[in-house]
Parts: structure tokens; C-alpha cells; sequence
């Protein structure tokens, strides 16, 4: 059977398809005005936002605490661009305030029968998926925050020491594999989860080694957190938020020579996305080729701050310009351009983020 590109990528924010995000809430008893109204002026927010083409508000049929709300939006990138952005923090906070829990859902749209599709008040540029993308069950996350200077080496040991959680979370999920970087000040955690992704992130949280390790990382965060506060835990973490925007991957087993690696790319202010696209594309590229030392790649995007998680078969440098995204010098120029180290050439060496843990899970657990 022949290889196509969808088999190959398993995620991707840029392939210019429409996104259907649902958001399931269980409300507190007696906040559903509070949360009705909430969601009135929310709505009249959001109907300005680049890209948003409808929402919608759902009351369950069964049980009235329970409530959905859709939005369809032209494409990812303007969805994610509105969600990880502080003035979005902020309009949920009466929205999350109501809530017992949340649960956010993404889809891309591939399909659609009856009459939405035509539309005439739906953007020409509003489009379905082309093709479905093949994965192994696999969610991709990461989060992203700064400590004090000064404070790296203890934050290190103090994110390296503590014992692994539980891989197995329930029937249905469990934690594969969990990533740790640092580059400079900056930490960054990445998580391979199969299944619900929501419950993974829940279950180590829980755990006890965990969240000692938090409490002791707690006075080196530049911004000051109270895990035992829901609504200052919940914020932080909204914020700390670093989605995955793209991943490709060799249609090979994991093979014990391949070592994971993590480069920090930061964007000139608002080249994030552009900057993003681009390293995927360059990725795209790079997966044709059967002799290529990159066997994945997961980009994780935010504003202006880019990492790129890549699995590397064979030495780190012995081709450097494929391992860091590029190929010749004009695609070295363009990288120049959005990154914002202007005026010098970008090099690897100088964005490879220090590995702190690579934590599997037993292949039994």
C-alpha cells in the first residue's frame, strides 16, 4: 500500500480546514443564571473574533446541570489564537467560576450533509478537511512556564527527582510517555497520552510524589500559583497551556537508536504561527525522504513561543539542517526572519533545549 500524507501526519492546525470546538460543562448547583449570563456576554464578545463563524448554547435534555457549548471557526489557528490569549483567560472566568468541570473537545471538519455547507453567510474560506489523518490513539500536550533566574539548577532537581506516576489511569487511558526540558528560565513539560487526555492530566496530578514536587517548584515560578485554590490552579494551567499544532512521524516502529530532542524557537511578536507552519512544512518535507534522521516531530505552538519535540535516529548533529527544520539557505533565511534572533543566522546549537527527564511507561503497564 502506498504511503500517503495522511498517514504520515496525525495532527496538523494548517491544513486550512473548518473546527468544530464543544465544550462540555457540569455546573455548581444554583449557578445556571449566574452561568446563562455569563455566557450572553460571551458571545457577544466572541462574535468579533478573527475566524469565529457561529456558536451555539446547549442545555442536556436528561440532566439541566449539564451544558454544551459548539463554535465552528474558519480554522485552527484562529481558534487557538483567541483561546491561548490572556483577554480569552479572562473572559472565561465567569464561564469556569460556574463550572464543576470542563471539557474541551476539537475536531476538524471533514464531512458535512444538508444544507450548512452551502451556506451563503459562511466564509469562502471555510473549508472541510480533504482527507482523514491516521494515528495510533496517541493525544499530544505540553505545558509551558518560567522560573526566577538563578533558581534552574534546584528547579531541575527538583523535576527530576520525584517517582513516576501511574501509567495505567483507568480502562480506557493511559500515560505513555512524559518529556521535561529547559531552556534558559524556561521549563517545558510534554505529554504522550492514550486516551482522554483531560482524565491523564487529572490522575498525576493526584499523585502524591507529583504534587509535592509542585508545591516545592512553587516559590522558583515567576508567577505565583495556589495549587489548593481551583480558580488560581485552573488559571494557571489555562495559561500555561503549549497545544500541539502539528505531528508527523516515519510509518516505521520505534526503534531503540532514535533519541527524543526538544529545540526552543522564539517568533518575532506575532510570527508564532507563521513560524510554526513553516517548521511543519519543512517536516512535511523532510518525512519523504526514507534516510532522514528526524522519525517525528511534534511542533507545540503559543503566541510567539515555538518548540519542536523531534525523535532523531543516529547522532543529534550529523545533519544538522534537517534536525533543525531546514534544508538550504534560503529556508535558513526565511527561518531568520521570523525568529526573533535577527540579523545572525539561527543555528541548532544555540536552541536545544537541556533534557531533564524522558520518562516511558512499561510496554505491559
Amino acid at each position: 500500500m502506498t504511503t500517503t500524507l495522511s498517514e504520515r501526519v496525525s495532527q496538523s492546525a494548517f491544513d486550512g480546514s473548518m473546527l468544530r470546538v464543544v465544550l462540555l460543562m457540569d455546573l455548581h448547583e444554583g449557578t445556571q443564571q449566574q452561568f446563562f449570563e455569563a455566557y450572553e456576554q460571551l458571545r457577544h464578545d466572541i462574535a468579533s473574533v478573527p475566524g469565529h463563524i457561529s456558536d451555539q448554547l446547549c442545555q442536556s435534555f436528561e440532566n439541566p446541570s449539564q451544558w454544551l457549548i459548539t463554535s465552528e471557526w474558519e480554522s485552527a489557528p484562529q481558534y487557538l489564537a483567541w483561546v491561548n490569549s490572556e483577554h480569552h483567560a479572562e473572559q472565561v472566568k465567569p464561564l469556569g467560576a460556574c463550572a464543576r468541570a470542563m471539557r474541551p473537545l476539537k475536531f476538524t471538519v471533514l464531512r458535512e450533509t444538508g444544507r450548512g455547507y452551502g451556506q451563503a453567510d459562511r466564509p469562502a474560506t471555510a473549508r472541510l478537511q480533504k482527507t482523514p489523518r491516521l494515528g495510533a490513539g496517541i493525544v499530544r500536550h505540553a505545558l509551558t512556564f518560567t522560573v526566577k533566574p538563578g533558581s534552574e539548577k534546584e528547579v531541575a532537581s527538583i523535576l527530576s527527582s520525584y517517582a513516576s506516576p501511574e501509567a495505567r489511569v483507568d480502562d480506557h487511558t493511559r500515560l505513555c510517555r512524559t518529556s521535561l526540558f529547559m531552556y534558559g528560565n524556561r521549563v517545558v513539560r510534554t505529554v504522550e497520552v492514550q486516551g482522554d487526555l483531560m482524565a491523564a492530566l487529572r490522575h498525576v496530578s493526584e499523585q502524591p510524589g507529583v504534587r509535592a514536587a509542585e508545591e516545592a517548584l512553587n516559590p522558583h515560578l515567576e508567577k505565583d500559583r495556589n495549587l489548593n485554590d481551583p480558580e488560581s490552579a485552573r488559571m494557571f494551567f489555562m495559561r500555561a497551556a503549549l497545544p500541539a499544532v502539528h505531528h508527523i512521524a516515519a510509518p516505521e516502529p520505534e526503534s531503540a537508536e532514535v533519541q527524543r530532542h526538544a529545540l526552543f524557537y522564539p517568533a518575532k511578536p506575532g510570527c508564532g504561527a507563521a513560524l510554526a507552519k513553516f517548521l511543519a512544512r519543512q517536516d512535511e518535507a523532510a518525512a519523504r525522504n526514507p534516510g532522514s534522521p528526524v522519525r517525528s516531530s511534534s511542533i507545540f505552538q503559543r503566541d510567539d513561543i515555538v518548540v519542536r519535540l523531534i525523535d532523531v535516529r543516529g547522532p543529534f548533529d550529523a545533519e544538522p539542517d534537517t534536525t533543525f527544520g531546514v534544508s538550504g539557505p534560503r529556508k535558513a533565511a526565511v527561518l531568520d526572519r521570523l525568529t526573533a534572533r535577527a540579523g545572525r543566522r539561527v543555528r541548532a546549537t544555540g536552541h536545544t533545549m537541556n533534557l531533564i527527564t524522558d520518562r516511558r511507561a512499561p510496554a505491559d503497564s
